[in-house]
């Protein structure tokens, strides 16, 4: 029987390097390829755990065109693994296209071989907010970034007639813009989660506009990644 050829879907941590499980460094150790999307990031991950291997990029721009190496390799029966800077790869990171290829060469029957596609779940912004939020609730909605501009104000309506919690991803330069239309929209509460599980961790609650206000106040704490948790 042909050997199984494998694409590990691999989550990494979310910044504190200690935040990586057992399988996922052994299934790094046992690859034949690492594809990451900034293979610096994981260098030093690989560094930290001494373990050496060949690295290629595939970023949001590149990954269409490298799914189709990668489809080679699993072709040739290479046991390949993807990554992202942090957390899981096609989470508001690239990965989703590189798994629908894979996909697809499967279905249509092409690859001449058993190819196994495999989670190796980890560490996650998302869920380390819920987590630690403290709410009374059985579910939650998850949009990811929302768009900068076209479509912004349908989501943030969407959000305001939501029945249950919605969780976000954000970024510094529009974290005080965020706060500002959530309480523009009437939103009663948010908790933002600041650089999880880094040296410089922080996580506020309390109303959207007060939350604006701390940050605005204290500019020292608009960097780094956010997380954000909105109640209707």
């Amino acid at each position: 029987m042909t050997p199984t050829a494998t694409l590990s879907i691999v989550a990494t941590p979310i910044g504190n390097l200690e935040d990586i499980t057992l399988r996922a460094l052994r299934t790094l150790k046992e690859c034949d390829v690492i594809y990451a999307e900034d293979t610096r990031v994981i260098s030093k991950l690989l560094a930290r755990y001494e373990i050496q291997k060949p690295l290629q990029r595939l970023d949001a721009a590149t990954e269409a065109t490298k799914a189709d190496e990668i489809i080679g390799r699993l072709c040739a029966g290479e046991h390949v693994v993807y990554v992202s800077d942090a957390g899981t790869p096609g989470v508001s990171d690239p990965g989703q296209r590189l798994v629908a290829a894979v996909r697809s060469c499967i279905a249509a029957g092409e690859a001449g071989r058993e190819i196994h596609i495999e989670a190796i779940p980890g560490a996650s912004a998302l869920t380390a907010l819920i987590s630690i939020a403290g709410l009374e609730t059985t579910g939650f909605t998850f949009l990811g970034f929302l768009p900068h501009k076209k479509g912004r104000q349908t989501a943030l309506k969407r959000i305001a007639e939501s029945e249950l919690p919605v969780v976000l991803y954000e970024s510094p330069h529009r974290i005080l813009k965020l706060l500002e239309e959530a309480a523009e929209c009437g939103l009663s509460r948010a908790i933002v989660g600041r650089e999880l599980t880094k040296l410089h961790e922080e996580v506020v609650s309390g109303a959207p506009a007060e939350l604006r206000d701390y940050f605005e106040a204290t500019p020292e704490h608009v960097r780094g990644e956010f997380v954000v948790l909105l109640v209707p």
